[in-house]
């Protein structure tokens, strides 16, 4: 079977997003791009595809968000004892 056909298939599988592990939503999330990029897809199952991706990126991107708000960097003070320190992000 072609992976096109696969990714149709897993299409109308309906999985929840929320039902995939962290890693198992971004291969998903890269098998939608692949389908998509090519032109083996009706109008039908690209919007039902594309649907799934969007479902995907916003948990996905919420995972991450919440993944980086409890990630802290031990700091020392002044006197020597190390504490947690909240997360610095580097984006501007």
């Amino acid at each position: 079977m072609s992976e096109t056909n696969e990714v149709k298939k897993s299409a109308t599988r309906k999985k929840k997003p929320a039902d995939l592990p962290f890693e198992a939503a971004i291969a998903r999330l890269e098998e939608i791009v692949k389908a998509m990029e090519g032109d083996a897809v009706s109008l039908d199952e690209s919007l039902a595809l594309y649907e799934e991706g969007v479902s995907l990126i916003r948990r996905l991107s919420r995972e991450l968000d919440e993944a980086e708000q409890r990630v802290q960097i031990l700091q020392k003070t002044p006197d020597g004892e190390i504490k947690p320190a909240p997360f610095a992000s580097t984006e501007d």
